[in-house]
């Protein structure tokens, strides 16, 4: 797989378009080039595609590196970082794009084609029509000085097309084996528009050429263009640009809706990265479920750090089969990396959406910060994402003025016998010494025994009245965080409401 490479000369890059959101897609091509990297030692680029003009962003790119950085996918080299490859933004290179197409052209590897879309239009119908291939003909591949002269006295500006090897291109893939392209298939592309504008096809090979990229972990949608582009590395190689070594090639499988039917798109619901930050995924347990879809550290686990991915990581092992993404099984990855955190960690973890949401500060006291600590072992095992702490720890932190009881578990709870519930609940609390153990002992005896209640009706009215909401925290352990008198206060106010119905 690496060749006459040591390990540590391994050098791939990831290279996204700062056009919006990062995607799944985009993150577990990121992930395993990075993984790739970081098992053989070697070095991962982060190289900027920002030719688009009409649709690239300063603000995207930021978001971008800010993403990456959230998820721990630390670059060696590109923007903040540097390195001798530089620069790395492809806006920033136009200068060596346009060098290198004028020794293609010179070297005879590229040429001049005046076609006008009409006629490449006519002879693609054509030969359609006739059964043959509708690719690019080659029609300007040998023009006469005549030929040339007539075009641009019509005003005709040309594109650059690369002219293609009469041969088949047969490559191994690292993740789908030897794969070959018969040379009918594949036209003499364009790689400058008549606007003088570099593409796509030119400007990944010739960075990759420069930047010694030694293997290219992408996409399968992008799997039609390497013969295109092994053929753009050949050429480069002949004409002294770049290293001369065309990098391995492995591209990974799409990853498919819910519905297993399409690939996920941008604008399927869990295909963007901005939504698990929002709802407080872990980073390293959403990249865990990414890895997922395309490759297995064992095949009987489903939980591991990247340190873990690391040590195992074989490109060799990624299954070439679409990967159909779950958002369930997502989120149980989720959770089972949140129930490995230390305890400190996870209530450090949690502060910032209570602070966005109101709950804390931004700085918390040192007794919110205890009272945080404190109730960590209520929800650790709970929780399956840290936006959940809102609504499971919101009403231990809340003023008493702002405090309120959900509309609808008050309407489906605070009902029938809540009021003597919760009469009953106040007498039983109201001189027992403050422990978990005293108080759940004081509910039963008075609620389940005195009553008669079942416990779901003995203590969903007390539930409600001091959280507000019916799922909370275990109850007893609860009660004995938020205090005696916020405690009886929040029971007595929930009673006093409903006598006054």
């Amino acid at each position: 797989m690496l060749g006459d490479l040591e390990p540590n000369k391994v050098r791939v890059r990831f290279p996204p378009s700062p056009t919006g959101l990062l995607t799944v897609g985009n993150i577990r091509s990121a992930l395993f080039n990075w993984a790739f990297a970081r098992h053989y030692g070697g070095t991962l680029v982060l190289r900027i595609e920002d030719t688009d003009q009409a649709r690239n962003t300063p603000e995207a790119l930021g978001y971008t590196l800010e993403s990456l950085r959230w998820l721990g996918l630390t670059w060696d080299e590109g923007p903040e970082v540097g390195g001798e490859y530089g620069p790395y933004k492809q806006s920033e290179r136009m200068d060596i794009y346009a060098d290198v197409v004028a020794k293609l052209l010179a070297a005879g590897k590229a040429y001049h084609c005046y076609c006008s879309q009409e006629e490449l239009d006519q002879r693609r119908e054509a030969a359609r029509t006739a059964g043959q291939h509708s690719g690019y003909d080659g029609h300007c591949r040998v023009l006469t000085e005549e030929q040339v002269k007539a075009y641009v006295d019509e005003g005709r500006r040309p594109v650059v097309r690369l002219r293609m090897p009469d041969r088949p291109i047969v490559f191994e893939d690292l993740v789908r084996g030897e794969i070959t392209f018969l040379p009918e298939n594949l036209g003499d592309y364009v790689l400058v528009r008549a606007n003088g504008y570099p593409l796509y096809p030119l400007v990944n090979p010739v960075d990759d050429a420069l930047m010694e990229i030694t293997h290219v972990l992408r996409g399968e949608d992008l799997l039609p263009s390497t013969p295109r582009q092994i053929a753009l590395y050949e050429a480069l190689a002949e004409i002294g640009v770049g290293s001369g070594r065309t990098p391995r090639f492995g591209h990974l499988p799409f990853v498919m809706g819910t519905e297993g039917n399409k690939k996920l798109s941008k604008r399927d619901p869990g295909a963007g990265l901005g939504e698990y930050m929002e709802r407080g995924f872990l980073p390293e347990g959403l990249l865990n479920y990414l890895a997922l879809l395309g490759w297995s550290i064992a095949d009987d686990r489903d939980v591991f750090t990247m340190a873990e991915m690391v040590e195992a990581f074989d490109i060799r092992k990624v299954n070439a089969n679409a990967a159909r993404f779950d958002p369930k099984k997502c989120e149980a990855i989720n959770a089972a990396h949140m129930r490995m955190l230390p305890a400190d960690d996870f209530g450090t973890r949690m502060i910032p959406f209570l602070a966005k949401a109101g709950v804390l500060p931004v700085e918390p006291s040192a007794d919110q910060l205890a009272l945080l600590q404190a109730a960590v072992p209520l929800v650790q095992e709970r929780m399956n994402s840290l936006s959940e702490s809102v609504d499971m720890l919101g009403f231990l932190f809340v003023d008493e003025e702002a405090f309120s009881l959900d509309p609808d578990a008050a309407g489906k709870v605070l009902t029938g016998d809540a009021g003597a519930v919760l009469e009953a609940s106040v007498k039983a609390l109201a001189e027992v010494d403050w422990t978990t153990e005293a108080i759940e002992a004081a509910l039963r005896t008075s609620l389940i025994e005195g009553l008669g209640l079942k416990p779901k009706n003995a203590f969903g009215p007390v539930r409600v009245a001091i959280s507000g909401r019916r799922i909370s925290p275990p109850l007893f352990e609860s009660l004995e965080l938020l205090g005696r008198e916020k405690s009886l206060h929040r029971l007595e106010r929930a009673r006093a409401s409903l006598l006054a119905e």
